[in-house]
């Protein structure tokens, strides 16, 4: 067994463990982190493969966005998670079904690569000689143009419809027109007033005592 046969054992044994402890950590924030270990194992085997492209793509999209995104949307919600356990057992045999069929279809699908014991020569002194990502653009923007086109616009449609879903208009924001601040004028924000000038208090004198005693006598007399 050379050291590309035990990396990819290597990385697919971790693989399985991170998707095992996807779906049964308790915690959702583990299990986020857990998924996230898993992508990074499926682009460490992408680059075994020398498919270089999607194992960066892998870690840009997936780990990079979305899992950061989803990561985050599960700490801040703080899910009940002793809601979400009620009934598992009651769903475990659909669920399995449902497992065991995809494995099934994969498997399916998978054998006849397996059944090769090694790649075509011609294959593999072309994929020697040229690159996978230029290889894939070409083939991106040539015979699937269209459903790239399509699925392009359906992303851009689903970012337009989710912003008009959370676009709420709050009573207590402060809103700016922005045509009424580029047709503002110096004179209508600033007014200069001429004032008098202020003097100082003139300091009250106080009469003596005894003078102000003196009419108060004169009046009882």
């Amino acid at each position: 067994m050379d050291v590309k046969t035990g990396l990819f054992y290597l990385f697919a044994a971790v693989l399985l463990f991170a998707a095992f402890r996807v779906i049964t950590a308790r915690n959702p924030v583990y299990a986020a982190l857990y998924l996230v270990l898993a992508f990074f194992q499926a682009s460490a085997i992408w680059l075994l493969l020398r498919a270089e492209f999607l194992a960066i793509s892998l870690v840009l999209v997936y780990v990079g966005a979305v899992m950061v995104l989803f990561l985050f949307v599960v700490m801040m919600l703080d899910i009940n998670m002793d809601g979400l356990r009620q009934g598992f057992w009651k769903h475990f045999p659909l669920a399995a079904g449902v497992g065991a069929l995809i494995a099934l279809e994969m498997a399916a699908v998978l054998m006849g690569g397996f059944r090769l014991s090694e790649a075509p020569r011609a294959a593999t002194e072309a994929a020697a000689n040229s690159s996978n990502t230029l290889e894939l653009g070409k083939l991106l923007y040539s015979e699937y143009l269209y459903p790239l086109e399509i699925a392009a616009v359906i992303l851009l449609v689903a970012i337009v419809a989710a912003i008009a879903l959370t676009l709420r208009t709050r009573k207590d924001s402060k809103y700016v027109n922005p045509a009424d601040q580029v047709r503002v004028k110096a004179r209508d924000r600033v007014r200069i007033v001429q004032m008098a000038p202020t003097r100082a208090a003139e300091p009250v004198v106080e009469a003596p005592a005894e003078a102000a005693a003196a009419p108060a006598k004169e009046n009882k007399a």
